[in-house]
């Protein structure tokens, strides 16, 4: 009885096949975008960026020059050219970020991925309307706690000394999200460490009191943390 051997070249030609159908699988995965600090995040059109770690944040220049901040996007949450209209929207990570990119047609056509995107959109929409709440308190005072109070609700990390807020803005940044003057913000900061209701880590974050109730504030409902 004779053995059946492979030749060398159907061996080969079996090894290509599966290198090139392991490529192609490769190739359809969604590749991950590390960016560093302070990095442009460009707006791809017909696509939407996942943030898979790290925080970006969104603002647009005014016909005047000014510039207004939109939103903060944090871990599992999603931005990009198809969610809005605002022609002047810039995006610009604030610390090390992993981002991933999808088509639309890619979210259109994945049950599982369409969920993500649905839950990631959904978190941008609470904070959009928590920030124009906060917007229409009249007293600057209340626009700056209750700013502080929402991120720390959404991006706080509880520390020994009180609830770190783990994003690292410019006290013009939280004038831009609150139409008010930075020396206004300066000065309503210092009157909040002042009571004690407010710090500074080493590494210049905000920190909250413990026992702060973040859940609402003032007759208004902040979103619950859902990272």
């Amino acid at each position: 009885m004779r053995m059946m051997v492979l030749t060398p070249y159907k061996s080969r030609s079996f090894a290509s096949h599966q290198s090139h159908k392991s490529q192609q699988a490769r190739s359809q995965q969604p590749q991950t975008v590390h960016l560093s600090p302070n990095s442009i995040v460009p707006l791809l059109p017909n696509s939407l960026w996942l943030v898979k770690q790290g925080m970006v944040k969104l603002s647009a220049d005014t016909e005047d020059g000014d510039c207004v901040l939109l939103g903060l996007v944090g871990t599992e949450e999603t931005f990009g050219a198809s969610l809005t209209s605002v022609e002047t929207l810039n995006a610009v990570t604030l610390c090390e970020c992993e981002l991933i990119n999808f088509n639309l047609n890619e979210i259109a056509s994945s049950a599982d991925l369409s969920l993500v995107i649905m839950r990631a959109v959904g978190a941008r929409l609470r904070q959009s309307e928590t920030l124009l709440s906060i917007v229409g308190q009249r007293r600057v005072e209340d626009r700056v706690r209750c700013f502080l109070e929402m991120l720390a609700n959404d991006y706080g990390i509880m520390t020994p000394d009180g609830i770190r807020i783990n994003v690292r803005l410019t006290q013009q940044d939280i004038a831009n999200a609150l139409s008010t003057t930075r020396v206004t913000v300066t000065r309503v900061i210092g009157q909040l460490k002042k009571e004690g209701w407010l710090k500074s880590s080493p590494q210049r974050y905000f920190v909250v009191q413990r026992g702060t109730q973040l859940n609402q504030f003032r007759g208004l409902s902040v979103r619950a943390n859902h990272h």
